[in-house]
């Protein structure tokens, strides 16, 4: 069965990226998963909801679904988000809205709705995909770096809070990831190769991280084998944040 087995578990942003590949690592590990996305379409093992995680009304519908179709949440994934380019000065407030209630306001609005179902299981954990943009500062990354920094800090506060509940909290900082976001800004770019040169030279292994390294580091913090890790920010970044290598 795997050291999920038994388990059930909620993917947001389970139909691509990095959710997609969460919510694949978390069924081949033994979870049965359910993918909440505005696109759900998925295939099996994986079952679909559809959900616009900026709407509470759409994620509370949803996250009922889910739990009535699994039976019950044992695991959380906050993967679902939305990016953003630009200077403090570059984005109109209505851009700054609209990231917010992707990014932050998305994590709280399922997290709520997923609580009391988290607090019946002997396995609870929540993890919430964050950003390399919460720990360095990159260029023209203000309002989404802004979004991951209050991820990070509400990770950190809701570990602390639930830890009487039995449910640990962590969250995952990936580098820049080979993710069809990506793919979408490198298609915008006058000079695609070069860009995407760019962004795998800025971190130190020199590539860009794949989607299912990310996958592997959130299973590893959601499984009941992490039982002690809560409260904590794992780094999947190439080395992007902590290494200063000369070249």
């Amino acid at each position: 069965m795997g050291e999920f087995g038994g388990l059930r578990a909620l993917v947001t942003g389970g139909a691509s990226g990095i959710g997609l590949a969460t919510a694949l690592v978390l069924a081949e590990r033994g979870a049965r998963v359910a993918c909440l996305d505005v696109n759900p379409a998925v295939d099996g093992p994986l079952t679909g909801f559809r959900a616009d995680v900026a709407d509470d009304a759409s994620v509370r519908e949803a996250v009922e679904a889910a739990a009535a179709e699994l039976g019950g949440l044992d695991v959380l994934v906050n993967n679902a988000g939305i990016g953003a380019q630009g200077t403090v000065e570059d984005n109109p407030d209505d851009e700054w809205r609209r990231v917010f209630e992707v990014n932050v306001f998305g994590v709280v609005r399922v997290t709520r709705a997923a609580l009391p179902h988290l607090r019946r299981s002997a396995h609870g954990a929540i993890v919430n995909t964050c950003s390399i943009a919460a720990t360095a500062g990159l260029p023209q990354r203000a309002l989404y770096s802004s979004s991951k920094g209050a991820v990070a800090a509400l990770t950190r506060a809701m570990a602390a809070d639930l830890i009487e509940d039995g449910i640990r909290v962590n969250c995952v900082h990936p580098g820049t990831a080979d993710t069809p976001w990506i793919g979408r800004l490198l298609d915008k770019a006058d000079d695609p190769v070069a860009e995407r040169a760019a962004l795998e030279a800025r971190q130190p292994m020199g590539r860009l991280v794949s989607a299912d390294e990310v996958a592997t580091a959130i299973a590893y913090l959601a499984s009941p084998h992490s039982g002690a890790t809560t409260g904590a920010e794992l780094a999947v970044d190439g080395g992007m944040q902590g290494l200063r290598l000369r070249r």
